[in-house]
């Protein structure tokens, strides 16, 4: 199909054909403002033209520019150190380069016996850690976070204060009580020392179940001669 600009170039040749045929004044005066009139409107869709074409380039412009930067997953924060005060129990989370994002970018959100925080957008990432089940109460209204150098400061404000944090959440106290050598006072010290070398036995590998089995073996040897050296 055929553009308007098109149909009007095939109109102004043959114009200008039937007015070099024209031989009476009346005829070639009419072609002459048809010819007149015909290039006067190819002059205005030639630049409406290139003004629709400038118009998109401008538009494309800033659409390259100003389109969101869509981040690309999230990242599950793992790494953190944490201390306390008297008032406060402190978790310190590096994040290089978040001190330059906008503050609205760090998001911490609060409940009784736990936090989560968000960064977004930071360096086409987002990045989320939530910790639940707190070791002990704190207070909403008291925490807080602050944005320092490659660093985000949570500070949990201690419902109790002057009390001692061992550990910063309850599942982290479980896990490490389980892990400590159950010593019964009552009973033999010996049935203690036992237990410790069953767990070393049981996580250790094929070379420390050796080790452990013939030392095992020697001082069943020794107490069975009556050696008491053991």
């Amino acid at each position: 199909m055929s553009s308007a600009l098109e149909e009007l170039q095939k109109d102004l040749e043959e114009v200008k054909v039937l007015l070099e045929k024209a031989t009476r004044k009346r005829v070639r005066d009419a072609l002459t403002a048809e010819k007149s009139k015909i290039e006067t409107e190819m002059k205005n869709k030639m630049q409406q033209k290139s003004q629709r074409k400038a118009e998109l380039t401008e538009n494309e412009k800033p659409a390259a520019v100003v389109a969101p930067i869509t981040t690309g997953y999230t990242v599950k924060i793992s790494n953190y150190g944490w201390d306390q005060s008297d008032k406060f129990v402190k978790i310190y989370i590096t994040l290089p380069g978040v001190h330059q994002v906008p503050a609205e970018s760090v998001q911490v959100n609060f409940t009784e016996r736990s936090f989560d925080l968000l960064v977004k957008n930071l360096n086409g990432k987002s990045y989320s850690m939530i910790v639940n089940n707190l070791l002990k109460p704190i207070s909403v209204e008291g925490s807080s976070k602050k944005v320092k150098t490659d660093t985000v400061l949570i500070l949990c404000r201690k419902k109790a204060e002057n009390t001692r944090w061992d550990y910063l959440t309850q599942v982290e106290k479980e896990c490490k009580e389980k892990e400590k050598p159950s010593y019964d006072t009552e009973t033999d010290p010996s049935e203690g020392l036992m237990n410790v070398l069953k767990k070393i036995y049981e996580d250790g590998d094929d070379d420390m179940k050796r080790t452990i089995n013939k030392a095992w073996v020697e001082s069943r040897e020794k107490q069975a001669k009556g050696d008491t050296d053991f």
